[in-house]
């Protein structure tokens, strides 16, 4: 039998794990320095919730990519495409939340599209939502974080901007029918990726005039805000991005694109893109979702939601060409190597009480095959444990980087200078 990876599946050893858990710690710190708490949900999910018209849509291109299945019993079942769905059934099932509800959920999401630089099959997102607060400022906030992330890691972005609602005016304005607008979306969706000539051409084959076509494309070019609230005067969404852009701090990187789509039916309000300035791919995506919720009760009273999904394996790739993630193959900060017949199990459980990171030798090898061990682990200091130092209570500590070493009792080893350099 030849060992095979699914398409689109990845295996991470030990650098790169440590290197993902790492980034998890930025993201995380900084979700909940803003107020978010975390959220689990499954990873399989019913077709009805992933399908609904509000939710994924049959005619939303994602749906196309759902991994399906049927459990024993018959029932259609899904793996889920993003984790604001399950956000929203989780809170259409828990009625008794307090609102507003400020979540953060890590996961795996799964999408059967086509692979390429980027994009994967199985692949994590960590999202950040707000849920019941229909004001711009849960919007601001979003964006807020998103700043800050990107700053976090050092990394230049675009975060772009737009109003579904704006441009569901403008595709009516161009003489579509608001029935029409959401397949018209989706299509516009790729004119970053198609350019006009696609976009134009897709249009066509879902039955729209060469002129309906070209229409819509040229209301989204090269307009302020201020000319869409001069051209569309009483449309909402121009309003709304009006106020979020005065709720935001100046900063260069937020910009208004209003030929910014977001491919999925749920949208309803402001949506969000952040693209990386030094790979042609997108690091993060979201919007307001006000009517989804709400439809999964079967309620006419909507329940407001924004958030915003980051993209974990673009921004570690970009992280990664920039050369700014440093390859770990262990997190021990001190490998013991016994000398000898010598019992280390009393400095070994010292060091792991004391909080330092500690593996022991269980080969009974020889000091120098220990030291290569290390070495190849990138392990920083090696504590030698020889019988004549295990009675007097002092051992010596060698940095397998500069070879320097030290004696002392445990407590005097991992000295605050120690350990400084043990975190590193």
């Amino acid at each position: 039998m030849k060992l095979q990876l699914a398409r689109g599946t990845r295996d991470f050893p030990p650098e790169d794990k440590i290197a993902r858990q790492e980034l998890t710690k930025t993201l995380t710190n900084i979700f909940e320095r803003y107020g978010f708490a975390p959220l689990e949900t499954p990873v399989i999910e019913r077709m009805d919730v992933l399908a609904a018209k509000y939710a994924g849509g049959e005619t939303a291109d994602v749906m196309k990519e759902v991994f399906r299945f049927q459990d024993q019993g018959g029932r259609e079942l899904g793996l889920r495409f993003d984790l604001t769905v399950p956000l929203a059934r989780y809170v259409g099932m828990n009625p008794e939340l307090k609102l507003p509800f400020k979540r953060y959920q890590i996961g795996k999401v799964y999408r059967d599209g086509p692979i390429k630089q980027g994009r994967y099959r199985e692949f994590w997102q960590y999202d950040v939502d707000i849920v019941g607060c229909k004001a711009m400022q849960a919007d601001a906030e979003i964006i807020r974080v998103v700043l800050d992330v990107f700053s976090a890691l050092g990394l230049d972005v675009e975060v772009r901007v737009n109003n579904r609602k704006l441009l569901s005016a403008l595709i009516e304005q161009a003489g579509i029918s608001p029935e029409l607008a959401e397949t018209v979306i989706i299509t516009l969706d790729k004119l970053d990726k198609a350019g006009e000539e696609g976009v134009i051409a897709e249009l066509k084959d879902k039955g729209f005039d060469k002129e309906e076509a070209e229409a819509v494309i040229k209301s989204l070019k090269e307009k302020t805000l201020d000319d869409y609230e001069q051209l569309l005067p009483r449309n909402e969404g121009a309003k709304e991005l009006k106020e979020l852009f005065s709720l935001l701090p100046k900063d260069e990187r937020v910009v208004f694109f209003p030929s910014l789509a977001r491919g999925l039916a749920y949208y309803t309000g402001p949506v969000f893109e952040v693209y990386s300035k030094d790979l042609p791919i997108s690091l993060a995506g979201g919007g307001r979702y006000d009517d989804m919720i709400g439809n999964y009760l079967g309620s006419k009273q909507a329940i407001p939601a924004t958030g915003l999904a980051f993209g974990f394996e673009p921004i570690l790739d970009v992280l990664k060409k920039q050369g700014k993630i440093t390859a770990k193959k262990s997190l021990t900060q001190i490998y013991v190597i016994p000398i000898g017949d010598a019992d280390a199990t009393t400095v070994v459980r010292e060091l792991r009480a004391a909080g330092v990171n500690t593996d022991v030798d269980l080969m009974g090898r020889g000091p120098s095959k220990n030291l290569r061990y290390a070495d190849a682990y990138g392990i920083p200091y090696a504590l030698f444990v020889g019988e004549d130092e295990r009675k007097a209570g002092k051992y010596t500590l060698r940095d397998l980087q500069t070879g320097e070493e030290k004696k002392g009792t445990v407590q005097e080893l991992i000295s605050t200078t120690t350990l400084e350099r043990l975190n590193q």
